[in-house]
């Protein structure tokens, strides 16, 4: 089974630490793992210009293409987002729109997929709840199943508080346990419906 993981930072920095570490745990149990980063990569925002609509393809030629192929063969996706502005990052609001080309291909691509989110905040309390529901709103409009850590500390997520630098997110042991709990349920949702 293969999971894809979206960080969705500008830099390489916290959110991308974060994401790696949880791909790495899900290659140690045996997951095929692949990441894009957006750090510097393009990807402009969607015109909603609907020529993909009648082309099968986006109008616009950026790296939003890797994002593409990797979320076509994906099983899982990870959607992991820097906080800004108390939700997700223009870059992970870029992605989602986008995909909208995607769907056009084929309106059931990423129907059945499995899906978690990855939220990592200046503050304990930046607005990572926000950002993981954009993040399952998003998994939910496009008809992937959305996974939590359960009830007891990551209801809707792993969240991280970063304190903006490397060291303190690495010393985040309230995030890092959020992220073990996700994942131990999110690869229960892999094997149980991929």
């Amino acid at each position: 089974m293969k999971v894809f993981g979206i960080c969705a930072s500008p830099r390489s920095a916290t959110t991308e630490y974060v994401t790696k570490n949880a791909l790495d745990k899900l290659k140690s149990h045996g997951f095929e793992t692949s990441l894009f980063t957006c750090a510097g990569k393009t990807i402009k925002p969607c015109m909603h210009c609907d020529y993909c609509l009648k082309n099968k393809k986006c109008i616009i030629e950026d790296d939003m293409l890797e994002v593409y192929e990797n979320l076509q063969e994906a099983d899982g996706i990870i959607l992991a987002t820097p906080i800004q502005s108390g939700g997700i990052s223009s870059n992970m609001a870029a992605i989602m729109d986008r995909t909208r080309a995607l769907e056009a291909v084929d309106y059931n691509l990423l129907r059945g997929k499995i899906g978690m989110s990855i939220a990592v905040g200046g503050d304990r309390t930046g607005g990572q709840d926000f950002a993981h529901l954009k993040n399952i709103t998003y998994f939910m409009i496009h008809g992937i199943i959305p996974v939590s850590g359960g009830p007891f500390g990551s209801n809707l997520g792993a969240s991280f508080w970063s304190n903006d630098n490397m060291e303190d997110i690495k010393k985040d042991e309230y995030g890092m346990e959020s992220l073990d709990r996700t994942l131990v349920e999110f690869e229960k949702f892999l094997k149980k419906y991929i």
